[in-house]
């Protein structure tokens, strides 16, 4: 009986195991890390909103694995590289790819 006990507890405990190290993303990615990248997405968005130079302006952001793409077009160079900055300045972010394009 005490061998069953001890079976099965070992069994459980390898279950759990398994079920945890299996949680990822199709990309292979754990919920932790996807979480993270909508975090530093909300914080990239929130930057640029408040800035007086580049908010009104239509920017998109998207981060995968720390690295953060803006793409959308604003009224002059200056207000692209405001963007790039804010971007970079963001707890989390690895890397900017500035995509912004600027209006003809």
């Amino acid at each position: 009986m005490r061998k069953f006990k001890i079976v099965t507890a070992l069994f459980l405990c390898v279950s759990i195991l398994c079920v945890f190290c299996s949680c990822q993303t199709p990309a292979g990615r754990t919920a932790g890390q996807v979480v993270d990248d909508g975090t530093i997405t909300t914080k990239v968005k929130g930057k640029i909103f408040n800035d007086d130079l580049v908010s009104g302006f239509t920017i998109s952001v998207k981060t995968f694995e720390g690295e953060v793409t803006l793409t959308g077009a604003v009224d002059s160079e200056k207000a692209r590289e405001r963007a790039g900055q804010l971007a970079s300045n963001t707890v989390g972010v690895r890397k900017v790819h500035n995509l912004i394009k600027i209006k003809q």
